[in-house]
């Protein structure tokens, strides 16, 4: 039996490194149009802040490990063109433009998610880039060192804006961050978004929200970023507006799409046609807390849908649980955590939210170090169901996001989380965790 796999990455490698595990004789081919395979996307930033750590630091495991010690036949360098589910075959292209077709058994699509880029005016620019790949990642860093920049302006505002922001400043670099909305972080709580916002600003940040870029120029050797009522300088423009799922091979095959024009997929990882699966950023899932589909890319999901796929290839039957949307990054000082749904989602979901908001501290009150920890909680009045908790605070935050993460995951209600034995003693948080304190203020609301 031949398993092949479009894509070189977590849930692509995860997957044909379980499958030779589970089945040492399978044939198992992975085909990736870059000369990268496994690696950590998410350190691209925090490597980006340092110039003496090489980008190559973040590579997992190096391509010829898998061919060699696991027996995987690893292509890179090679482009999935097109797939012929009736001839269960994959049309491929080669860098040096030759032409090849791959038969399958099985298949995985695992293509990951791309950059959006804005159709405007000067956005092929050179010194106008994204990052997504490692191959981005590297390009940034040599841009920065051959051209010495000083001053960088971000196009966009979410998670990969703002942790490239503390990496720029780590270099003494200057930064402006501009986007179109009016609104900072439009999925978070105002007063929560309200302290990031700050915390950026703090450390030099331009923070522009509300300003739509028209075009981007080229003069006297520098970049400008022009909006109507606002032009910013820069010797590097980055422009992070968020992904999108890498489904187009899918669509063309005939493949059924869902949330976001994300792939969809059971929850074996199979999609509308039984021999071919789909795995990673360009997949979507269930969402745990409101049963339908949604796209959220995930690393710790794409690697345990590639898990997943290659128990099914091999005959092993497993099945997904949904996501919650767990997620957590840095701000320079601040952590800034979330998992389920905010009121927005909630409502357009058919819920009936309930929230609140409280202030509380990270550790004992007479303790040192102890700081402010910011939390907002989402009950359902229904139900009184556990929706959703976001935080943002500079100590205690990111590991307090697993409690609630694992409430939604088992249906709590609010009541039940309220009454969770979470651990105490003073150099770790008050008697009272604030995940209580918001639990206990949040009953009142239900």
């Amino acid at each position: 039996m031949n398993f092949l796999i479009i894509g070189g990455d977590a849930a692509g490698m995860s997957a044909a490194s379980r499958a030779k595990r589970n089945q040492p004789d399978l044939d198992v081919t992975v085909l990736e149009k870059t000369a990268d395979v496994s690696y950590s996307a998410c350190g691209m930033p925090y490597n980006i802040a340092d110039p003496d750590r090489s980008i190559e630091d973040l590579v997992v495991r190096r391509a010829e490990v898998f061919r060699q010690k696991q027996g995987i036949d690893l292509l890179t360098g090679i482009e999935a063109t097109s797939i012929d589910p009736a001839a269960k075959s994959v049309n491929t292209r080669a860098a040096d433009g030759q032409a090849r077709t791959f038969r399958y058994d099985n298949l995985l699509i695992a293509t990951g998610a791309a950059p959006i880029t804005p159709a405007i005016p000067g956005i092929d620019l050179p010194g106008v880039m994204v990052l997504k790949s490692l191959a981005h990642g590297r390009a940034i860093k040599q841009f920065i060192d051959q051209w010495a920049v000083r001053k960088t302006v971000i196009i966009g505002m979410g998670y990969i804006a703002l942790e490239m922001c503390e990496a720029l400043r780590e270099r003494s670099i200057a930064v402006d961050m501009v986007k179109p909305r009016e609104t900072f972080l439009p999925w978070m709580e105002a007063r929560l978004a309200e302290q990031v916002k700050a915390e950026a600003e703090s450390k030099g940040v331009g923070v522009h929200p509300g300003h739509a870029v028209e075009k981007i120029e080229k003069s006297n050797g520098r970049l400008a970023v022009v909006c109507p009522t606002l032009t910013l300088e820069a010797d590097l423009v980055l422009v992070a507006i968020g992904v999108t799922p890498a489904s187009d091979l899918a669509v063309t095959a005939g493949l059924q799409t869902s949330v976001d024009g994300a792939i969809a997929v059971d929850a074996r990882q199979r999609t509308s046609n039984k021999d071919i699966y789909a795995a990673g950023d360009c997949a979507d899932a269930f969402h745990v807390v409101t049963g339908q589909r949604t796209w959220i890319p995930l690393a710790l999901r794409a690697n345990r849908a590639g898990w997943a796929v290659a128990d099914n290839v091999c005959g092993i039957d497993r099945r997904l649980a949904g996501v919650v949307g767990s997620a957590v990054f840095k701000v320079f000082d601040l952590q800034v955590a979330r998992t389920g749904l905010n009121e927005v989602e909630a409502r357009k979901a058919g819920l009936e939210p309930a929230a609140v908001v409280i202030k509380s501290r990270s550790r004992a009150h007479a303790h040192p170090g102890a700081s402010d920890i910011w939390v907002y909680m989402v009950g359902d009045r229904g139900s009184g169901r556990l929706l959703g908790v976001q935080m943002v605070g500079s100590d205690g935050v990111a590991h307090r996001l697993h409690a609630p993460a694992v409430a939604l995951h088992g249906h709590m209600t609010v009541e039940q989380f309220s009454q969770m034995d979470l651990a105490y003693a003073p150099p770790f948080g008050p008697t009272w965790d604030p995940m209580l304190t918001a639990a206990n203020q949040l009953l009142k609301k239900l």
